[in-house]
């Protein structure tokens, strides 16, 4: 028989640990006595409507759903080694929010938390905002739809990532990432994708200077970009550009065919390079 617990305030050290088979409804988890790892070692616990102010609460947990919860500022690393859970129409504040977790599906959420995201498996984000300097550092098999995200360092060191409809204002973003696969989506950020492997953009809004360099495996299907300077330097590349691009720099190989193009420079390369750049007949 499941538990309910409401409307209730806690602020001790692993108030609810291993709790069992729960509701928890309408909760306060903040006060005086600062209690870290509230609801550490939980399984089946599902929180409605609960606030978080404490650090550590969701450690080692199997089985859970969060929705119309808030996580503020001081909710340091919230969700670490968990699995198997559902947010929804949160807020998930704090740094570190998420680490170490696998299965966790996201949705209609607001996170604003650094290094969120690191080091897991089987996460989803559909409707969300995100920001984060530093997201999914060394995650693999992540899903984005429709997600709005800003920060610096993303996706870094990530393998088999697909994010669709969405808008991601970055930089360094993608760098020695292997499989990811970006669609419809709009790509803002310096020195975009460095060192990536399989990395595969189709109808991307793509900005900022030196994008693509040293990649392998890049593909570029029906994209724009604006502001790209120096691009695909040292890249093994096959790329169809809708419009202009600023210049491009020693491709190692493959094709890259555009409507035109300010400058191509295929001078003081230091392997071979071998790549070719088609400008379209009007």
């Amino acid at each position: 028989m499941r538990k309910e617990i409401f409307g209730k305030t806690f602020d001790e050290e692993r108030a609810l640990y291993n709790l069992t088979a729960a509701d928890v409804i309408d909760c306060v988890f903040a006060g005086p006595a600062d209690g870290e790892s509230v609801l550490k070692e939980a399984r089946d616990v599902s929180l409605e409507n609960c606030r978080f102010s404490l650090r550590y609460p969701l450690w080692h947990v199997q089985g859970f759903k969060i929705h119309d919860s808030k996580m503020d500022e001081l909710t340091r690393a919230a969700i670490w080694y968990s699995h198997d859970g559902v947010i929804s129409d949160s807020d998930l504040g704090g740094i570190k929010a998420v680490r170490e977790c696998s299965n966790i599906k996201i949705s209609d959420c607001t996170i604003t938390s650094e290094e969120f995201g690191w080091k897991c498996d089987n996460i989803s984000i559909s409707d969300s905002t995100l920001k984060a300097q530093y997201v999914f550092l060394d995650s693999k098999n992540v899903t984005l739809d429709k997600v709005k995200m800003s920060g610096k360092y993303s996706f870094q060191y990530m393998e088999n990532l697909t994010i669709r409809n969405s808008v991601l204002d970055t930089k360094d973003a993608f760098w020695h990432s292997k499989n990811v696969t970006v669609y419809d989506s709009v790509v803002k950020g310096e020195y975009l994708a460095w060192f990536s492997e399989g990395l595969t953009l189709v109808n991307c809004k793509i900005s900022g200077t030196q994008p693509l360099c040293y990649c392998k495996d890049l593909k570029l299907i029906n994209c724009t970009m604006e502001n790209c300077d120096l691009a695909f330097e040292y890249s093994d590349v096959e790329a169809t550009v809708t419009g202009h691009v600023d210049s491009i720099k020693n491709p190692r190989s493959g094709s890259i065919t555009v409507d035109s193009v300010g400058e191509v420079i295929m001078e003081d390369a230091v392997m071979e390079c071998t790549g070719e750049v088609i400008v379209r007949e009007v």
